[in-house]
């Protein structure tokens, strides 16, 4: 839906302003030559991204049964023009009150429907649907057919939660031994085959509308605590074509990250894919793809979307620092 009449100014509501994405996002907005007013929301008063605009608030953790109270409350208050959810954790809340946030407020939800953020939450059902939608991809199994999965791929294997992100729980084994005890360490797991090296790792970033993948970026990556420290930008034409192909398939609502290692003959093996914006949206903009302003001109303007030329370039990613000044922090 178009931004509402009458609205000189672009208001845009972003959750998880202390996560990595949801700062990301916030980064992105400021970029912004829109120039949207931000709301920034967190459940934590010590949320640096809380601190990057005067209009704020505290809500309660997703899992607190208030949370959806509060935040219906919020946005009957700031009447956003669009809202951005900055965790993941908060996807499926999202998806489920999509509907009724934008009918009742006119507001713009950007997220995915349950059915997209549910394959995208769950590693195992990326594999499937990745498979069932004849791509490449790492082939995996549930404990309980991991003796096959060795006999068809050999090791090393790599074994993580189906629900997980930031590499948390992840183990590369190399026997079986170290299978079995990787497995019964871990929390309803997935195991799967380990693809190329980390030196060969990819994240992708789409825009997608009704089906059609409009605009797409492709970064290498190095990884430091599971998050991408160092990125590598260059066209990727090839690479780029699989990742829109992949888009189509899955049919987000607006963005999407696709994860990936390159195989010997040049495929890109998906072995998880974000149903958001990524950890990796704010370094985008840098090589002159600014996909959270995208999508405000593409859903709030009417905009056309253009693919941008991107600029290559190596990112280096680094820490810095928020000061708050005493008396101005905020408090639950």
């Amino acid at each position: 839906m178009p931004a509402k009449e009458g609205n000189a100014s672009l208001k845009v509501l972003v959750t998880g302003a202390g996560a990595l994405l949801g700062q990301g996002v916030i980064r992105s907005l400021l970029a912004s030559k829109l120039r949207p007013k931000i709301v920034a929301v967190d459940p934590s008063p010590h949320a640096a991204g809380l601190y990057w605009t005067p209009f704020r608030h505290l809500v309660p953790m997703v899992n607190n049964a208030a949370f959806v109270d509060r935040l219906t409350a919020l946005i009957e208050l700031e009447r956003p023009d669009m809202i951005i959810p900055g965790t993941d954790v908060e996807l499926q809340v999202f998806a489920a009150h999509r509907a009724d946030w934008e009918a009742r407020f006119g507001t713009n939800v950007v997220v995915s429907s349950p059915e997209v953020v549910r394959i995208a939450d769950d590693k195992y059902l990326t594999f499937q649907f990745m498979r069932d939608h004849g791509f490449a991809v790492p082939d995996s199994c549930l404990p309980g057919d991991e003796a096959e999965l060795v006999r068809r791929v050999g090791f090393p294997l790599i074994v993580k939660p189906r629900v997980g992100a930031r590499s948390v729980g992840v183990v590369r084994v190399g026997d079986d031994r170290s299978l079995a005890q990787a497995i019964t360490a871990g929390n309803n797991v997935v195991i799967q085959e380990c693809v190329a090296t980390d030196s060969e790792e990819y994240t992708a970033g789409a825009l997608v509308f009704d089906g059609n993948c409009e605009a797409s970026i492709v970064m290498r990556r190095d990884l430091r605590d599971g998050n991408t420290y160092r990125a590598y930008v260059d066209k990727f034409s090839e690479l780029n074509e699989q990742v829109r192909q992949f888009a189509r398939a899955l049919a987000p609502h607006g963005p999407a990250n696709f994860q990936f290692r390159l195989d010997k003959q040049g495929r890109a093996k998906v072995f998880e894919i974000n149903a958001r914006f990524s950890g990796t949206t704010p370094l985008r903009m840098h090589a002159g793809f600014n996909e959270v302003d995208m999508l405000m001109r593409r859903v709030l303007h009417g905009e056309r979307l253009i693919q941008p030329i991107v600029r290559p370039m190596m990112i280096l990613r680094y820490f810095t620092e928020q000061i708050v000044p005493a008396g101005e922090e905020l408090s639950q």
